[in-house]
C-alpha cells in the first residue's frame, strides 16, 4: 500500500494525527454483524458506456477496508458495518452472494437477471485480505452469464491478473476507484486518503491492460472546504478525471454524514453542513461537455445529514439529478427552481473556511 512521504506527514501531525482521531471515534462502535449476510443489496438502473442496464448492487460484508482500520477517511463510516476480526471466510462470502441472488430472483420480473453486477466491500474487492483469490474467482464464475461487472478497489490493488478473472470470462469489467478529488492536497488533508492522482492514472492503465475500464468516484464537499471551494474543486476534478485515458465514467458522491466519522463529529458540533443540491446540479450541468459519463447518487438526499436545499424543493432537484444520470441532459435542471437558490448563491459568495457553515 502506498504511504505518504515522511517529509509531508510527520509523526503526530497531518495524516498520522487524522488517523489517531479516526481510530478513537471508530472505537465507539458496539454493534456486530453476521458474516453470512451482505451489508446491503438492491436493484437499480445504471448508465454505462453500453447504455442503461438493470443493475444488481451488492455490498459484501468483509473484514473492512485496511486503510480504514489504520484510521481512514474522514467521512467514511462503512468500516463500522464490517465484520470484526478483519477476515471473512470464503464460504461465508459465497453465502452472502447467494442471499443477493435470492433477492434478485424475488425483485426481478419473470426470472429476468440484471445485466450489470456491481460489487462493493466498503473497502477494496481486489484486496485479497478482504476477498480471497478463491472467492474472487468463484464470484466471477457465478456472474459469468451477465454483461457487465463493476468491482470496487483502491488503486494499489488493481492488477491485470486480478481483473482477468472477469475479463477472461467475457465480462465487460470496470473498477470503481474512490479517488474523491483530483487535487492531492484536498485528498490528503481533507479526506485523509493516502494516494496521489498519479496512482489513479496508473490504475487506469493497469485496468486497460486487462481490457477493463475505470469509474472514478468523487466526493462533493469534503470537510474543511467551503461550499464554493468544494464546487470549484468538483468541477475541476470531473474534467481531470474525464481527461484520463480509460476513465469512462465519473460518479459524484455528495458527502453524507455517517456515524463514527470525523465528519459526524464536526456536524454534531455545528462545524459541517452537507452540500447543497444546487451545487450538485451545477457541477453536473457545467461538466456535461466532458468525454465521460458523469452521474451522481446523493445518498440521504433531501435529509439533514445528506445533500439538501431548503426542504421544499429537495425532492424535485433530487429527481432531476436521477433523470440527468440516465439522459445526460442538463436541461432537466432548468425545470426546477426555488427561492432558496438565492440563499445558496449568497453562501457561495460569502462562506469561507473560518465562518462555515453559514446556514444549515
Amino acid at each position: 500500500m502506498s504511504k505518504p512521504s515522511p517529509e509531508v506527514y510527520e509523526r503526530g501531525r497531518g495524516m498520522d494525527a487524522h488517523n489517531k482521531v479516526m481510530r478513537d471515534i471508530r472505537s465507539q462502535k458496539q454493534k456486530t454483524y453476521d458474516p453470512h449476510e451482505p451489508t446491503r443489496v438492491w436493484i437499480d438502473e445504471d448508465n454505462t458506456p453500453d447504455g442503461v442496464y438493470d443493475s444488481l448492487t451488492i455490498i459484501l460484508n468483509t473484514g473492512g477496508c485496511r486503510w480504514a482500520r489504520a484510521g481512514g477517511c474522514t467521512m467514511c463510516g462503512y468500516v463500522a458495518e464490517s465484520v470484526e476480526g478483519g477476515t471473512v471466510a470464503h464460504e461465508a462470502l459465497m453465502d452472502q452472494i447467494q442471499v443477493c441472488l435470492d433477492h434478485e430472483a424475488e425483485e426481478m420480473d419473470d426470472g429476468e437477471k440484471a445485466g450489470l453486477i456491481k460489487i462493493y466491500t466498503s473497502g477494496s474487492f481486489l484486496d485479497e485480505r478482504e476477498v480471497p483469490a478463491e472467492t474472487r474467482d468463484a464470484i466471477a464464475e457465478t456472474f459469468a452469464d451477465r454483461d457487465r461487472m463493476v468491482v470496487e478497489s483502491l488503486p494499489d490493488f488493481v492488477t491485470r491478473e486480478k481483473l482477468a478473472d472477469f475479463t477472461d470470462r467475457g465480462l465487460d469489467t470496470d473498477v470503481a476507484i474512490g479517488l474523491e478529488t483530483a487535487t492531492d492536497r484536498v485528498r490528503h488533508d481533507c479526506v485523509n486518503k493516502y494516494f496521489d492522482f498519479a496512482d489513479f492514472e496508473d490504475a487506469c492503465e493497469e485496468a486497460a491492460a486487462a481490457g477493463g475500464g475505470v469509474k472514478a468516484y468523487l466526493l462533493m464537499k469534503p470537510p474543511f472546504l467551503s461550499e464554493s471551494e468544494a464546487l470549484d474543486d468538483m468541477k475541476s476534478s470531473i474534467r481531470r478525471c474525464a481527461a484520463v485515458d480509460n476513465c469512462h465514467t465519473v460518479s459524484m458522491n455528495p458527502t453524507n454524514v455517517q456515524r463514527y466519522t470525523m465528519v459526524d463529529e464536526l456536524f454534531f458540533n455545528g462545524g459541517y453542513r452537507p452540500p447543497w443540491l444546487w451545487s450538485v446540479a451545477e457541477a453536473l450541468g457545467e461538466t456535461v461537455d466532458v468525454d465521460a459519463i458523469v452521474v451522481s447518487d446523493p445518498v440521504g438526499g433531501g435529509q439533514e445529514r445528506g445533500a439538501h436545499n431548503c426542504g421544499d424543493c429537495d425532492e424535485l432537484v433530487f429527481k432531476a439529478v436521477k433523470d440527468f444520470n440516465l439522459r445526460q441532459d442538463p436541461s432537466v435542471f432548468d425545470q426546477v427552481s426555488c427561492d432558496c437558490e438565492a440563499t445558496w448563491e449568497f453562501v457561495l459568495d460569502n462562506e469561507t473556511s473560518y465562518n462555515m457553515p453559514l446556514v444549515k
